[in-house]
């Protein structure tokens, strides 16, 4: 079916009368999944997101699909149980994404490979059932082999584990895909402005076309606060007197050629010089360097890296890696924002837990914020439950465990790009445009542009070049030569001008800019 967001607009605008079940404030992973999860039980579900879908946290992550490691090693063993398990059922909901990826664990000193091939083996048991793949000891020579570019000086061995890897905005937009079959109403570029409250108790919200600024009030039984890095402001609406309840914490990540690893296994440092883990992994033939974890004191929808955190992982790459990438050789660089539940006590942003936050407030909101992309599916079933025990929404059973994401399929040749869209690709690749390329670079093409604006709900150029065909993420410099292209394809299916055009080229341009090391 097509997707279409000025149609959903309109059926929005036109349902004043009605009240919905749930409302969800926010389109990233969290509140996707909670689309997905209240649309699957049968709910009336909308989703409002100020902006794009997966815009901010959600697109900017290290893709990786894991228990965590880092987490097993402060202890927090639960999580890391609750996390592995929920990989393995999003391994089997969405196999044409999530995928099992070899991390190697390179040992320089004798004592590391009989402590890290326990603490994986227990990685290993605490998965049970859903577990992906098994652990063991590499001699050199089989840690060579699995990543030809790895320093070899002083090295002794190794240990490999398996975790999963993913394309966090591909997911993100099937979930949209997999919410609207379900009879959800979902609109990106549409914020909300204020909660409504009938007798102190929320009944809805009102919210605004971020396009043509047009108003509307939207009825709902429950109204839910998935608004990621931004939970705090719509708290705000409800209480003004609202003390922040979420901590700001940077990831950076940089973007090399393949080459540097030479190979399709990944790196995992499992302790840097800031006591955080660092990999090394291979994404869509490239590979991601990260990440960080930076205190700061805004959320913006755009963050930027720090040249202290740049300068880190490079240092910190260049230690593992053969050829040591320099400023240069970064395609792209990205940073992303976690919203952490904070703490009683101030305290480092690595301190503090990346469990999720889930409660109701006096007013009857509910607010969900924390979590991580593994557990986003088990943040939804907990989230929707919580509605149901509060009395917002009558009783009805979670179905996602096992429910096929939109797109579900084998994964196939991951050296043809259309696998990111599963079940979808034969009909992308049955489109006549699909022979024209965006650039001679690339394999990326026209008919990926008109799917995204006719399937997938894009409205700017940024929407198609960083999370439709990820190109922004992938090489900076070469999406800004494909601007033009996508502005000139996108008008004329929206309808709009050569005003329009321009502004958006302009626009793109601005913003691929600060994906680029000077």
């Amino acid at each position: 079916m097509s997707i279409l967001r000025q149609e959903n607009i309109n059926r929005l605008k036109a349902s004043s009368n009605e009240t919905y079940d749930v409302l969800v404030i926010g389109g990233g992973a969290t509140g996707l999944g909670v689309a997905v999860d209240a649309a699957a039980r049968g709910f009336k579900t909308v989703l409002l997101e100020q902006a794009d879908f997966a815009k901010s946290t959600s697109s900017r992550s290290t893709k990786l699909v894991h228990g965590g490691v880092r987490y097993l090693q402060q202890g927090d063993v639960k999580l890391v149980r609750e996390a592995l398990h929920e990989r393995g059922r999003l391994r089997r909901n969405a196999p044409h994404l999530v995928k099992t990826e070899t991390f190697v664990i390179a040992n320089y000193k004798a004592w590391q490979q009989p402590f890290y091939t326990v603490g994986m083996f227990v990685y290993d048991i605490l998965a049970g059932s859903l577990n992906i793949g098994h652990s063991h000891p590499m001699s050199k020579a089989s840690v060579i082999k699995s990543i030809p570019k790895i320093k070899q000086e002083g090295l002794k061995g190794g240990v490999s584990y398996v975790d999963g890897q993913f394309d966090d905005a591909r997911l993100a937009i099937n979930l949209m895909q997999t919410a609207t079959e379900k009879g959800a109403i979902l609109a990106n570029y549409t914020r909300v402005t204020e909660l409504l409250k009938t007798d102190g108790k929320i009944a809805g919200v009102k919210a605004q076309d971020v396009f043509d600024g047009s108003e509307f009030e939207i009825k709902a039984k429950a109204v839910v606060n998935a608004a990621g890095i931004f939970v705090d402001q719509v708290m705000s609406m409800d209480k003004p007197e609202h003390q922040a309840m979420v901590r700001p914490s940077q990831g950076v990540h940089l973007i090399v050629d393949g080459h540097f690893m030479g190979g399709q296994d990944s790196i995992m440092v499992p302790k840097t010089s800031d006591g955080r883990v660092l990999f090394c992994v291979p994404w869509h033939n490239k590979v991601i360097l990260g990440t960080t974890d930076t205190p700061l004191t805004e959320f913006t929808l755009e963050p930027r890296p720090l040249e202290e955190e740049i300068d880190f992982i490079l240092k910190t790459a260049g230690e593992y890696l053969e050829e040591a990438p320099t400023r240069k050789d970064v395609l792209a660089a990205y940073a992303g924002l976690r919203p952490l539940a904070a703490p009683a006590k101030e305290g480092e942003t690595k301190e503090i837990s990346r469990s999720h936050k889930l409660w109701m407030e006096e007013s009857g909101l509910v607010v969900i914020t924390g979590g991580k992309w593994t557990t986003y599916r088990q943040m939804a079933e907990e989230t929707v439950d919580l509605a149901i025990k509060k009395g917002l929404l009558p009783e009805k059973a979670c179905v996602t465990r096992r429910m096929a994401i939109h797109g579900s399929a084998p994964m196939g040749d991951q050296s043809d790009w259309l696998y990111v869209y599963g079940a979808d690709g034969t009909k992308i690749s049955a489109m006549p445009e699909h022979a024209e390329k965006l650039s001679e670079k690339y394999e990326f093409t026209v008919a990926e542009v008109l799917w995204a604006v006719r399937e997938e709900m894009a409205q700017k150029v940024e929407d198609v070049l960083a999370r439709r065909v990820r190109v922004l993420f992938l090489d900076a410099r070469e999406s800004k030569e494909m601007a033009q292209k996508v502005a000139r394809i996108m008008s004329t299916e929206l309808g709009k001008d050569a005003a329009w055009e321009a502004k958006e080229v302009a626009e793109y341009l601005e913003l691929a800019d600060g994906y680029i090391l000077k």
